[in-house]
């Protein structure tokens, strides 16, 4: 099969084109075509030549992806199910803040790690996308940001599927995502979460990026977190916590600890207070989210005053905590859930 013409950077592009006869500024023109004018063949793109276009269209890919759905949330939350060349469903998320349009991605089609409380690793992992799946979840939500006359400020890879587990496509993404001459999404409006996955932690700080990193805590102790994220016992926490010292040190970056709230299980007081004191003197911040309810996981919600008691606790030990915004709960919004919904109807 053909590799998809979005899984390649600009110096990617530009060597193709000076291996095929082509003047490098030309992978510039295409990359306009792609990522500005956002047009949807190669045919569209009138300012190269006939032969160039049909080098193009015989290697090269455009049909990352195809609609199945589109839901809207009464907070303007859009959810997209698309489906892939292979027949696979993933996911893609628009989010509305009073900042921007924040468009989260999907980086594999299902998931291993086996998160107790998610529904995205139902049915374990399937495969991993390439770096063109992944930018054209961002060009699709943008086209139809375009409708609206909106544009994507800000992505999170947060979708379906641990990024780091698909280390180089997710590098590939950032740097297409990222390229001035393409969509210009900057580095500091990008920010991917890991579970956890430590080795990559380490590449990624030396990466000297200035994308966001975000990490999937979810417990103040490796007990609870082994008993919500199996991924523990791969990586332990004390492991995980040296990682993340060596990110904040060799980058000078913050980094951000995400935080679900579950009812009894990691959100009483005395769990704030373990937590304060594990990233005692540590550059971050806690985001705590109150979990989505997901039919095929039993956790409960914890309480509205619950969630406030253990925020105010952190920030009295001096750890600076925020409590997410919910997008789109009237939607299925929780990752992995549309794609579930869908799954059981076709084989149903």
């Amino acid at each position: 099969m053909k590799p998809f013409i979005y899984s390649l950077t600009m110096p990617e592009l530009k060597r193709w084109m000076e291996e095929n006869g082509e003047k490098a500024f030309r992978a510039g023109q295409v990359f306009d075509w792609l990522y500005v004018k956002r047009v949807d063949s190669f045919d569209e793109m009138s300012n190269l030549s006939k032969q160039l276009r049909e080098k193009l269209d015989a290697s090269f890919r455009m049909d990352a992806l195809k609609e199945i759905t589109r839901q809207e949330s009464q907070d303007g939350t859009m959810k997209f199910l698309f489906s892939l060349h292979d027949g696979h469903a993933i996911e893609t998320v628009i989010m509305r803040h009073n900042y921007g349009n924040s468009i989260c991605v999907t980086t594999q089609v299902g998931c291993r790690i086996g998160c107790t409380f998610c529904a995205s690793t139902l049915g374990g992992l399937k495969r991993n996308l390439e770096a063109g799946e992944i930018v054209m979840q961002v060009l699709a939500a943008q086209k139809a940001l375009d409708e609206q006359d909106e544009r994507a400020s800000h992505v999170v890879v947060m979708g379906i599927g641990e990024p780091f587990e698909n280390y180089d496509a997710l590098l590939g993404f950032l740097r297409i995502i990222n390229d001035d001459k393409g969509l210009n999404i900057g580095q500091r409006h990008i920010t991917v979460s890991t579970s956890g996955i430590v080795p990559n932690i380490y590449r990624f700080a030396d990466e000297k990026m200035q994308v966001n990193l975000a990490i999937s805590l979810h417990a103040p102790n490796a007990e609870i977190r082994t008993r919500l994220m199996p991924v523990n016992r791969r990586y332990p926490l004390d492991e995980l916590m040296e990682a993340c010292e060596y990110y904040i040190k060799t980058t000078g970056r913050r980094l951000t600890f995400e935080y679900g709230l579950f009812g009894s299980v990691n959100d009483r007081p005395e769990h704030a207070e373990e937590l304060a004191e594990l990233l005692k003197g540590m550059m971050c911040y806690v985001n705590l989210i109150p979990v989505n309810y997901v039919p095929e996981r039993d956790y409960v919600r914890t309480p509205r005053n619950d969630i406030f008691t253990f925020q105010r606790i952190l920030k009295a030990k001096g750890i600076n905590a925020t409590i997410r915004r919910e997008h789109g709960s009237d939607i299925a919004a929780a990752c992995g859930q549309l794609r579930a919904q869908h799954a059981k109807q076709t084989q149903g």
